[in-house]
């Protein structure tokens, strides 16, 4: 009984492989299809995408977030030149269709929203990020393609995590007040790279932890591995350097999920003895190193006692003083929110904040999407989730049965998905471009795993 609803939730049971050839506005579209055999370049289309997604992540931690801006614009263009011309395919996913009812939902949550105008800002960068995401899903379908893009990205915040272990050997000015005076930490360099914010550096780097500890294993021959064991040490070391508590935390439920998920990928490989304790003796000696890390280093036991301090902490005081303010938001609009965006709730928030608490978001993203989209939008989003996952699991055993190195993407994918959501309970860095671009980088690689039954069918008849 439990099952077939999970089924039903996560969408498994979906037809989706004949969708395009019954889609009368695909049949309408067949002249654009036409235009595309003519082309020299739309044939190479995947491969240019790839390119200009390779630009963005590349830039991304260097530049402006207009800049950010113009190149999600020529992504989402591309995709849509793309989709017109193509020929009916199966790339559609359930994570497509969800993703697409989040969307439905920030639309009419826009429409309905009291600051219609600043709703709308907000309403085209989740369309930007969404477009991004329809057109890293197709790109990343390819293997190639795949762990290029990862390639790129890994030596991105390789330069970015250098120029951060610079400025805790040579010192850094904080831009605001990243420590509690009243703490031992004072006087403690956080460091934050070219991203401005420690809090968003951390962010940034988690996934390119999770990223490097597979790279060791997907990437062949030993100077790759050696690359992607020296981006490992170096982007944890910059993300431990940032002293985010919040990126800490999505550090470590990110680490947890990788090592779980890799030794249950190896498990097949294991004896019966190893295959039953293998993750309890994971576990354990995980959670007994971290004891004897924070029991040994005062600095890393300062800042973690801290996040139990309560409201004697003033970052803690702080976030406290926000939620409470943004679950009265909530209270004032439970049902679809006020609208998406940081513009909407800087127009709405200072009604309801407490005296001497200016934010610029909720400080939790379950409480943000909670106050853009109203408990109909958290429930898409906890949807969503379900759906991802449920998905992931199924693609990485199925990828488990062949021991494919392919599988080491989605492991990492799944795992920093966990620790992003973590990470995200208490900040909501999520919004800067950044960061969100990575998210959907995250959910694209999930479903570029997808392969509906039709494929599964075909694929075990060739086996025979």
């Amino acid at each position: 009984m439990l099952s077939n609803v999970w089924q039903t939730v996560t969408l498994n049971r979906l037809a989706l492989s004949q969708w395009r050839e019954v889609s009368r506005l695909h049949k309408l579209l067949s002249f654009a299809r036409s235009w595309r055999q003519g082309s020299l370049l739309l044939p190479w289309g995947d491969a240019i995408a790839l390119v200009i997604i390779a630009i963005l992540f590349a830039l991304a931690p260097y530049v402006p977030t207009s800049l950010i801006g113009v190149l999600l614009i020529a992504c989402s263009a591309f995709w849509l030149l793309l989709t017109l011309t193509d020929e009916a395919g199966d790339g559609l996913t359930p994570i497509h269709l969800v993703v697409m009812a989040y969307w439905g939902i920030m639309v009419l949550a826009t429409a309905l929203s009291p600051v219609r105008g600043a709703a709308i800002a907000g309403l085209i960068k989740l369309t930007l990020n969404v477009l991004l995401f329809l057109l890293m899903a197709r790109v990343l379908r390819h293997p190639r393609l795949r762990t290029t893009l990862v390639t790129v990205y890994l030596l991105t915040t390789l330069v970015v995590s250098v120029f951060g272990l610079r400025q805790w050997f040579f010192g850094a000015e904080a831009l605001a007040t990243w420590v509690d005076p009243t703490s031992n930490l004072v006087g403690t360099t956080r460091v934050y790279s070219y991203l401005g914010n420690p809090n968003l550096l951390a962010g940034y780097l988690i996934p390119a932890v999770m990223l490097s500890g597979a790279a060791i294993f997907a990437w062949p021959r030993w100077t790759p591995k050696l690359l992607a064991i020296l981006s490992l040490l170096v982007n944890m070391a910059c993300l431990v350097l940032t002293f985010s508590r919040g990126g800490w935390l999505g550090f470590v439920g990110a680490g947890f999920m990788l090592l779980v998920l890799l030794v249950q990928f190896w498990s097949i490989r294991f004896n019966e003895f190893w295959r039953r304790w293998a993750i309890p003796v994971l576990l354990g000696g995980s959670a007994a190193f971290l004891c004897l890390a924070i029991a040994a280093l005062d600095p890393l036991r300062d800042r973690v006692m801290s996040i139990f301090a309560g409201r004697s902490d003033s970052s803690n005081n702080f976030r406290i003083n926000v939620w409470m303010a943004v679950i009265d938001m909530i209270k004032a609009r439970p049902i679809l929110g006020i609208g998406p965006g940081n513009d909407a709730f800087n127009q709405i928030y200072p009604l309801f904040q407490r005296p001497r608490y200016t934010a610029l978001s909720a400080y939790s993203i379950v409480l943000e999407i909670a106050a853009e989209a109203g408990i109909i939008g958290l429930a898409i989003f906890f949807w969503l989730l379900s759906v991802t996952f449920g998905q992931g699991w199924r693609s990485l055993q199925r990828l488990r049965e062949m021991q494919s190195v392919q599988a080491y993407w989605l492991i990492a994918a799944i795992a920093t998905m966990v620790g992003m959501l973590v990470h995200g309970l208490v900040d909501t860095i999520w919004f800067r471009p950044q960061v969100s671009t990575l998210w959907w980088l995250m959910l694209a690689i999930v479903a570029s795993y997808y392969q509906n039954n039709q494929q599964l069918f075909d694929r075990n008849q060739s086996s025979f």
